[in-house]
């Protein structure tokens, strides 16, 4: 079972700041893309932020501005930075991996917004 590890994460006041990491075995080749998902309280889980093998990057439009999905310099890292926080981003975050088998998902992570 491929455990990704997610970091980061918390309570913050409106407008400011968090950043999320994720990082998965590396291990794991053939990485399609990276990217975050994530899920408030009684709804869908939604796309973030993607990021793909050859660094093209895809964002919601919620969030587009604000949030910056980025590698790290460990291999099969990396992390999204979140700006101008809204009490609507407040969800569970979840870390995607999309790779030449299937997927992955981490155990997610609490970000709230909130004053």
């Amino acid at each position: 079972q491929v455990k990704l590890v997610e970091s980061g994460g918390g309570l913050v006041q409106p407008g400011g700041s968090l950043s999320l990491s994720c990082a998965a075995p590396g291990s794991i080749l053939e990485i399609n893309a990276m990217g975050w998902f994530r899920q408030a309280p009684g709804k869908e889980r939604e796309f973030v932020a993607q990021i793909t093998n050859n660094n093209s990057t895809s964002y919601a439009d919620s969030v587009k501005g604000r949030f910056t999905i980025s590698k790290l310099n460990a291999k099969n890292s990396v992390v999204l930075e979140m700006n101008n926080l809204k009490p609507e981003d407040t969800a569970v975050y979840y870390c995607n991996l999309d790779w030449l088998l299937g997927e992955y998902w981490g155990q997610g992570t609490q970000v709230t917004v909130s004053s």
